[in-house]
């Protein structure tokens, strides 16, 4: 986010030195709170609208839920699920993007000048805050970025891991191995922030506009005005951090969720 929003950083290790040397390793948890508290919800509308709506697709179009897929099939089941993640998804999203722009220097850091107290207390606060200063449209600033990020992205994702998923599975297995879920997933995450980092940052620079800042007019006044100034580079600004992260992230993210349907696929039965 401070890549994303910031012209003064060099570059990823850069901002990590400048981060720790003003505010310690608690510079790096800002705005955790407020991920904390949705990340579950948010994760299974997402996974399960996916599921539902392919299931939904599957039934119509070849007359039983459990019917393989096409492509096509998984990507619009994937691009739905972004669009309803979106809803539940921008309020924390604002939260989270405030938190880690707000600068609350260390008090071990020696500063001559008296710290002034942080505009937000915690995510909470911020949410408070932004919803008496700006009103509800501004818990949802950069909802039309985060729409257009999270519906391609999002389809890209189910697409990249279920066709991961089908070439790496051997013949003859209905479903993929440890192994073949952990790299379908870390890849399929590499590939859906490709995708997403230029909106992301575009959502990211929406999010960070307070009420008596008015930057930006909407999403093509903050792109144009970022490639204006900044150059068409901007749009990708902490890709390589995002991509860093999105593996790993998204190996875990896919092996639980197998994990969890095959234990429920038992329980059931």
């Amino acid at each position: 986010v401070r890549i994303q929003t910031e012209r003064h950083y060099n570059g990823i290790w850069h901002c990590i030195q400048e981060t720790y040397r003003t505010e310690k390793v608690w510079g790096f948890y800002k705005g955790v709170s407020a991920s904390v508290l949705t990340v579950s919800v948010i994760s299974s509308v997402s996974f399960g609208t996916y599921k539902n709506f392919l299931c939904t697709i599957c039934k119509l179009r070849y007359g039983a839920a459990d019917a393989k897929p096409s492509k096509v099939d998984v990507s619009l089941a994937g691009g739905a699920a972004g669009a309803v993640r979106v809803v539940l998804m921008t309020p924390s999203e604002v939260a989270k993007v405030r938190m880690q722009t707000q600068r609350n220097p260390h008090p071990s850091v020696a500063s001559p000048q008296p710290v002034s107290k942080p505009k937000y207390r915690g995510s909470l606060h911020c949410l408070k805050v932004i919803a008496k200063e700006e009103g509800f449209g501004g818990l949802y600033k950069g909802c039309s970025a985060l729409l257009c990020r999270d519906c391609s992205s999002s389809a890209i994702y189910f697409l990249t891991y279920s066709a991961l998923c089908d070439w790496l599975t051997p013949a003859g297995k209905n479903k993929p191995g440890f192994l073949v879920v952990l790299l379908s997933g870390g890849f399929a995450g590499v590939l859906a922030w490709g995708l997403a980092t230029p909106m992301d940052v575009i959502k990211s620079r929406m999010q960070t506009d307070e009420s008596d800042q008015h930057k930006y007019k909407g999403l093509v006044h903050c792109a144009r005005e970022s490639v204006r100034k900044e150059g068409a580079k901007v749009l990708f600004k902490g890709l390589g951090l995002n991509c860093i992260r999105a593996f790993p992230v998204n190996m875990v993210v896919f092996v639980t969720y197998e994990a969890v349907l095959r234990f429920t696929d038992r329980y059931t039965n």
